[in-house]
């Protein structure tokens, strides 16, 4: 990797996502020599299983960093993301040092140290960035609250905190950040005004075919471009939950670990589970659209090289 963590071209980043399994297209690949070069986050958006969250896993890995996720979800607050004090360990504290005569200014000031915080994600990049900056993912921050939302602008914008017993803490170099949304919900412009956007969208049948075969080396062409071509038709169909490109590889391991190197009527109806999640899209496919003799056939046609 490039000295200091940084790129020395888009084109290296392509070169090293691919070697890393990633396959990124020349506008991700900008936007992500951008976030590194300005040091700003990256906010990516886009639907389930397009591999956003993937990004801040193979980054840490072509960094050899450490990797911090915060999985937001609703009811997420301050000290689940940022700090708690280790309250056990400071009742335990206080009793030593009342046995040991100890005045209770002197108490309170031996309590209230770093060793008896109970570092959360957010804190933990902040302190974690001394030599190697970690790569810090907020994971599916579309599904976290608005007021969650409204403090991680401050971190974002200083990295750093202040902990009124202890002071003001700030990150000595900026993490490699990279946030993501599902969009279940708008995310406020302030958030996104501080990250560079980038919007991953469903592959096209050449480029998940290339994540097929990235992915899972032993697959064969014919059954790549099979379970690829009928993936790209199924996403024309407006399921309540489209496949996304994670249940393409589902799918394709399963077909392999069934010894499987081409699809047929059965073996769709009998692992249909891989790639639809919901009962309602699975009857649509069976009543709407696996019912037609011409649909199947189309389904099923192997693709030309």
């Amino acid at each position: 990797m490039a000295s200091e963590g940084y790129f020395e071209s888009i084109d290296q980043i392509q070169r090293e996502l691919e070697k890393a399994h990633y396959i990124a297209d020349r506008a991700l690949a900008t936007a992500l020599f951008l976030a590194k070069r300005l040091e700003k986050p990256i906010f990516l958006e886009g639907e389930p299983g397009v591999g956003k969250t993937e990004v801040g896993i193979v980054l840490a890995s072509l960094f050899d960093t450490n990797l911090i996720r915060l999985q937001c979800y609703e009811g997420l607050d301050v000290s689940t993301a940022l700090y708690e004090w280790n309250y056990p360990k400071q009742l335990l504290h206080i009793r030593i040092e009342e046995l040991g005569k100890k005045r209770k200014e002197e108490i309170e000031k031996a309590i209230y140290g770093q060793e008896f915080l109970i570092r959360r994600p957010l804190l933990e990049a902040i302190l974690n960035s001394n030599q190697d900056p970690p790569v810090l993912l907020i994971d599916e921050i579309d599904r976290s609250d608005e007021e969650f939302e409204a403090f991680l602008l401050e971190v974002l914008s200083d990295f750093q905190i202040t902990i009124p017993e202890i002071g003001t803490i700030k990150a000595e170099k900026r993490p490699t950040v990279v946030v993501t949304s599902n969009r279940t919900r708008d995310v406020h412009d302030a958030l996104k005004r501080r990250c560079l956007y980038h919007w991953i969208d469903y592959p096209d049948f050449d480029k998940e075919c290339r994540i097929v075969k990235a992915k899972i080396p032993n697959i064969d062409e014919t059954l790549a471009r099979h379970v690829t071509h009928f993936m790209q038709r199924l996403r024309k169909v407006d399921f309540l939950k489209k496949p996304g490109i994670s249940e393409t590889l589902d799918w394709a391991a399963a077909l392999i670990a069934m010894q499987r190197q081409y699809l047929d009527e059965d073996i769709v109806r009998e692992t249909l589970g891989c790639v639809l999640k919901y009962q309602d899209d699975i009857k649509m496919f069976h009543e709407e659209i696996w019912s037609v003799h011409e649909q199947r056939e189309g389904y099923l046609r192997v693709p030309q090289a």
